[in-house]
């Protein structure tokens, strides 16, 4: 699979209120029976949440069809084996993996060794 590496840098927030989607090339908001969920760029987390920073997206190249199995699979296999941590979350036409900062580099090397070909959003030309 092709996936493209976003540029900024993303935060994942949780509040016990609703939240408004933030700017970007990928925004998400969540809710569950425990609050919301935000995920955004960094540079826009909203201020009354509790946020994680420094995660950097990696976008399936998409669109996905819905028929396809085992997609997430393929994915985060090899990133448990070499121990990156990851947050995932779908769209209606892809995959978005989360991978912290400082564990890019493993993440790259371990979905590259899996046979998946990265590339940076900027390299899109």
């Amino acid at each position: 699979m092709r996936l493209w590496l976003l540029a900024e840098r993303y935060a994942v927030c949780t509040a016990p209120h609703p939240l408004e989607p933030g700017p970007g090339a990928m925004a998400a908001v969540l809710r569950d029976a425990d609050g919301c969920t935000w995920v955004g760029p960094e540079t826009a987390a909203p201020q009354a949440a509790t946020c994680r920073g420094g995660w950097r997206v990696l976008a399936v190249e998409g669109p996905l069809d819905f028929g396809l199995t085992g997609v997430l699979a393929a994915l985060t296999a090899p990133l448990a084996e070499a121990e990156v941590p990851v947050f995932a979350l779908s769209t209606w036409s892809t995959d978005f993996l989360l991978v912290p900062a400082e564990r890019l580099e493993a993440a790259r090397a371990a979905l590259t060794a899996a046979g998946h070909v990265l590339t940076d959003a900027e390299d899109a030309g």
